[in-house]
């Protein structure tokens, strides 16, 4: 007698898959199953053929669209405690006035409950993996590792704090990289081409280069930031991370909604992994350009889908990110055949892997990946009928349809119930610490914007 199969830690069956081609094209295939083991997808294949196949525990995902979960490719986690709390601002009185003032009232707490809210959201709106790029980030890291979330931290720093807030970075990235059982991947955070020096850009480079450790930085967030900086120091953002060797260490570009024509050579010239994170919703907020994906992506610099911080764009919700990113891309190229759905999917998934370095780890449903899956519900009236399923995912699913999130084949959420966390009680210990938060009466910033 041949021996049984070993059984599986998962199945998720009756679903259809998202999958990939060969040069990353999407397609869908019915009435699919995927198979976990070991924290890996297995294989996906055919229904019928796991459905004797034993499991730990199966999932009957009939009527709902399995795929990669989510990749949020740049948020600051913790600001959800500011969530809503600097409206309708420019981004210089958003900063200074608001949020680099209400920051300095930050305790550790503050910062590991409002990550615990934040991984709560994004457990719930089907994302698996996130950028983050803050402070006290050892609090980030613990929320990471309670959530069962994967993302790559990053300790933000200004050249304001002096030497130290480098070599708190440099700490944290070294101490953490590798954490909650590969979970947790580092990168260095100085945080943008106009807050640190660029003496101070160049030793990170150094640092990066010494330790095989990626950065994560601000640039080129939006067309009055690079006009400024070729005015004060004639050259641009761009410019500026390659005089100083970041876009030949693996670097990744928050926003880049200010980045020119002029700068697609020096970014070919790169020989580092560079990414690019764009954020819609926060740019329309604040009367920004959007970031050039289709300029981007001729010269193959993958471009992922990122939120921003609560503070400034709301949500966590990277499928709206996905939409406004269709939607704004054809706006702004006059060409309504572009970003089609299935182009904005391989954003969220490929791309999106593509820019954090994480290619071939995660993004796909397909042997060896990680099994970081999402189901996500079609059947609601807001989705159906059902003639296309890559528009229905991007035009009319939200972040409520996602019934499940699995990561490394562990389930966060089931049916819509957190498996994790305690939200009701992060809720209510946050609530007693608003009004300290919110006080702007001391006179202090953490910084001062001047883009």
């Amino acid at each position: 007698m041949p021996d049984a199969p070993r059984p599986a830690d998962l199945v998720i069956t009756g679903c259809t898959a998202l999958v990939h081609d060969d040069h990353d094209g999407v397609d869908f295939t019915e009435d699919a199953a995927i198979v976990v083991r070991d924290g890996l997808v297995e294989t996906v294949t055919a229904a019928g053929a796991v459905a004797e196949l034993p499991a730990a525990e199966r999932i009957d995902a009939r009527g709902q669209v399995a795929m990669p979960g989510l990749i949020n490719c740049h948020t600051h986690a913790p600001m959800t405690v500011f969530r809503g709390s600097a409206e309708d601002l420019p981004v210089e009185e958003w900063f200074n006035d608001r949020i680099w003032p209400a920051e300095t009232n930050l305790t550790d707490r503050d910062v590991r409950l409002g990550a615990l809210l934040a991984c709560a959201e994004m457990i719930r709106g089907g994302v698996t993996t996130f950028a983050d790029h803050y402070f006290a980030m050892d609090e980030v890291a613990g929320a990471v590792e309670l959530s069962g979330l994967r993302a790559n931290l990053g300790w933000a720093y200004f050249s304001s704090q002096g030497p130290a807030g480098r070599e708190r970075s440099l700490d944290f990235a070294l101490r953490r990289r590798g954490a909650a059982g590969g979970r947790i991947t580092t990168s260095l955070a100085p945080h943008a081409t106009y807050t640190v020096t660029d003496a101070d850009l160049r030793a990170t480079a150094d640092l990066a280069r010494e330790h095989a450790l990626p950065v994560h930085v601000h640039a080129a967030e939006n067309r009055e930031q690079t006009d400024n900086s070729l005015a004060r120091h004639g050259h641009t953002p761009v410019e500026t991370l390659h005089r100083a060797g970041l876009l030949d260490v693996g670097v990744l570009i928050a926003h880049g909604t200010g980045i020119l024509e002029r700068d697609l050579p020096v970014l070919s010239r790169g020989t580092g992994r560079i990414g690019v994170a764009t954020a819609p919703r926060g740019y329309l907020r604040f009367a920004w350009d959007p970031t050039p994906v289709r300029l981007l992506g001729s010269i193959g610099i993958p471009v992922g889908l990122a939120t921003d911080g609560a503070a400034s764009n709301n949500s966590l919700d990277v499928w709206e990110s996905m939409a406004l990113t269709a939607l704004v891309q054809k706006s702004a190229e006059r060409d309504p055949r572009w970003l089609t759905a299935r182009q904005a999917l391989g954003h969220a998934t490929t791309q999106s892997a593509r820019a954090l370095g994480m290619e071939g780890q995660v993004g796909r449903l397909a042997p060896g990946y990680r099994a970081d899956v999402v189901l996500v519900d079609l059947t609601g009236p807001h989705v159906q009928p059902v003639h296309d399923t890559a528009a229905a995912l991007v035009h009319s699913v939200r972040a409520g349809d996602v019934r499940t999130t699995v990561v490394d084949g562990r389930v966060l959420m089931r049916d819509r119930v957190l498996l994790t966390l305690d939200l009701p009680g992060i809720l209510a210990e946050l609530r007693a610490r608003l009004p300290a938060l919110r006080d702007r009466g001391h006179g202090r910033r953490v910084q001062r914007y001047d883009g």
